[in-house]
């Protein structure tokens, strides 16, 4: 589970630095209003609509962007426990600009559509808990096999590419359950600041993500590595055991949740080393 217990303590942090005052926060936020992302360079033309995907537990209404033209590699996007939302759809899009088949998913259309939080990234944490506890290894794994199997059924994904996946929070351990349950058809696996990716259970996130053909993108929040400092070295030590390919980074300065433009520790220099990093990673990976 995503450490979101910390994430008011990181808004008034953020704040008390002078990025953002609480006024600008609940204007941006509450208003459900994002930031604009820089733009892609050479962007390609893409078609955007709102589609449902059908899995063993019902229908999931998603986000579906790709190149206009032509055909190009399929990627799953699991966002933070906030949900499917305005700067999902932004993040989601601009990764199709650069040329990849992208659905952004609702995680939590078990219980309701999009949108899940009624505030946005200022909706209170304890609201959304009981969304994100509802969800488990099957679930995710259940979810990740229909949701690809969609991706493969769609004219602009590109079948002779392997797909990739990011999570974000809660998402970065569901995206290394996508890499273990579609272990033959997930090339590259990418999670920001992720939490839960090691427990001492023997089904935690990393020891299943070892056991895929994957590369990887582990990108920490430096608090996250505060508050777990040898995650990280197990996760070095696990993945090169078995010569998986894995980037594992603390990301210094950046607050846990610090990717999305909406949320209220966004830090835009190291949301962009994360985002050129990923397009490193697909580069490689899903050539």
């Amino acid at each position: 589970m995503c450490d979101q217990d910390h994430f008011e303590e990181d808004r008034v942090e953020y704040e008390a630095g002078g990025q953002v005052t609480r006024r600008q926060f609940g204007a941006l936020l509450g208003a459900g209003m994002v930031m604009m992302l820089p733009k892609v360079a050479n962007a390609v033309a893409v078609t955007e609509s709102e589609v449902t995907v059908m899995t063993p537990d019902g229908t999931a209404d998603c986000y579906f962007v790709h190149p206009s033209t032509g055909t190009a590699p399929g990627v799953l996007v699991w966002p933070d426990i906030f949900g499917l939302r305005p700067s999902f759809r932004q993040m989601g899009k601009r990764l199709a600009e650069t040329g990849y088949s992208v659905l952004v998913v609702n995680p939590f259309y078990r219980v309701k559509k999009a949108p899940t939080a009624d505030a946005g990234a200022a909706t209170p944490i304890p609201q959304l808990m009981p969304l994100a506890q509802a969800l488990n290894e099957t679930t995710h794994m259940a979810d990740a096999k229909a949701f690809i199997g969609w991706l493969d059924k769609q004219t602009s994904v590109a079948k002779n590419r392997k797909i990739g996946t990011q999570g974000y929070c809660m998402g970065g351990p569901i995206a290394f359950r996508t890499a273990a349950a579609m272990p033959d058809r997930v090339g590259a696996v990418a999670s920001f600041h992720g939490g839960g990716l090691v427990t001492d259970m023997p089904n935690s996130p990393h020891l299943q993500a070892a056991r895929t053909k994957a590369q990887l993108l582990i990108a920490i929040a430096a608090n996250d590595d505060m508050r777990a400092p040898n995650d990280k070295n197990v996760l070095k030590e696990t993945f090169a055991k078995v010569n998986l390919p894995a980037e594992i980074e603390v990301y210094a300065g950046a607050a846990h949740g610090w990717c999305p433009p909406d949320s209220g520790v966004y830090n835009e220099p190291q949301a962009e080393k994360a985002w050129a990093r990923l397009l490193v990673l697909y580069g490689k990976a899903l050539a």
